[in-house]
């Protein structure tokens, strides 16, 4: 690359959490490179904690599964047309909502789906993975999206409400999602052309979710629903995954786990269906119907059976409370078993003791607030505080 170097700074600082972000480019000739630098309030005062120069690097910072930042955006519609020149692959939507303009993120969403509705051979689709006990879900591949409604019914063993899980979504709409929860856009009273679903996906939509959604003309309507960026689910990733790649996923999903649990949020459900990858390699939790406050839950070792009777009993041979929570469990279920788990524990064991567990409640009762940085710390810069002695 050769020209003339331009550098060009939004002249507002983002905001989020314990962290703030100058936000720029760099213009060399015609090619744009992506400029964030992440500050950070040391002993000595304000310092830059990374130099973030790639398009990844950047589009993470702004990722779906952050919090919204607080900046101050004058035309937010310039605003993200800045952002996007360096970030090409974030629709705009995503980029509103980044910035907390979530209201013109869901606008922007709904334009851009009734555009690739208004195609002919547009159709959605059943998502990929497991079916859900609570949500029925489907997807619109060109948008990598997936809509997500209550089912009328919740199967054995959920034991929760249609208001619950509502409830549940707002918890993480106004929670720290520390980059390992999918935000989730809510909208009511939608309209589809009937000819956009399959006849198979139309018919299971109207059997488990037939009080929500519904058939008038031509048109489907959907009373409620959310959407979220669509991710591959974790348990198929690792079904074809190398065996590097494989690896480095079910690491990170220890580190999810941690991140969540560092925002005061207990997963519950914490089986690999779950939780998704993004195309950054990212682990991210995308089903809510479990989560839990960390400081409300009850971490226990499991008692010695009495007897062998008690031992290999059906039913557990000691009481269960609504959050009671036996670490010691989730070695077999977490991670399958083989060289996968031996790499999770190795880097994960701690995730199995309760006394992990407690430590993090009681730095959160004490109100220390844990750094999660949306960015490795390999890029982070070495500093070298002044020697006062």
């Amino acid at each position: 690359m050769s020209g003339p170097v331009t550098l060009e700074i939004v002249s507002s600082v983002f905001f989020r959490n314990k962290g703030a972000y100058v936000v720029g480019r760099i213009l060399v000739g015609e090619h744009l490179v992506p400029l964030v630098l992440p500050l950070l309030h040391a002993e000595r005062g304000i310092v830059v904690d990374a130099v973030l120069m790639t398009e990844n690097e950047a589009s993470i910072v702004f990722g779906f599964s952050w919090s919204y930042f607080r900046v101050d955006a004058p035309r937010p519609r310039a605003l993200v047309a800045f952002l996007q020149s360096v970030m090409p692959l974030k629709r705009v939507d995503e980029l509103y909502n980044a910035i907390g303009y979530n209201k013109h993120g869901k606008t922007e969403l709904y334009r851009a789906l009734v555009q690739h509705l208004e195609q002919p051979e547009t159709r959605f689709a059943p998502a990929e993975g497991e079916e859900g006990l609570v949500m029925a879900v489907f997807t619109l591949p060109v948008l990598s999206v997936v809509f997500k409604v209550i089912k009328d019914r919740f199967a054995a063993p959920k034991n929760t409400t249609r208001q619950t899980v509502m409830d549940k979504y707002h918890f993480v709409f106004v929670r720290d999602r520390v980059g390992r929860l999918a935000d989730a856009q809510e909208f009511a009273q939608l309209e589809f052309p009937t000819r956009c679903f399959p006849p198979d996906l139309l018919q299971y939509l109207l059997q488990v979710a037939g009080e929500t959604v519904h058939v008038v003309g031509d048109r489907v309507v959907i009373e409620h629903l959310y959407t979220e960026r669509r991710v591959i689910p974790l348990n198929l990733f690792l079904l074809d995954a190398e065996p590097e790649a494989a690896r480095d996923a079910v690491i990170d999903f220890g580190n999810a786990i941690k991140d969540l649990a560092a925002a005061d949020i207990f997963p519950g459900d914490m089986l690999l269906k779950n939780f998704g990858l993004s195309r950054h390699g990212r682990v991210i939790c995308y089903d809510y119907d479990e989560l839990a406050l960390l400081s409300e839950c009850r971490f226990r070792h499991i008692p010695p059976p009495h007897s062998v009777e008690e031992e290999f009993a059906a039913e557990p041979w000691f009481g269960v409370g609504e959050h009671d929570v036996f670490p010691e469990e989730f070695a077999t279920f977490l991670v399958p078993s083989g060289t996968l788990r031996d790499a999770f524990l190795q880097a994960h064991s701690d995730l199995l003791h309760v006394e992990y567990w407690e430590t993090v409640q009681q730095s959160l009762a004490a109100g220390e607030m844990f750094d999660v940085f949306p960015y490795k710390r390999s890029t982070r810069l070495q500093r070298h505080e002044r020697n006062t002695s």
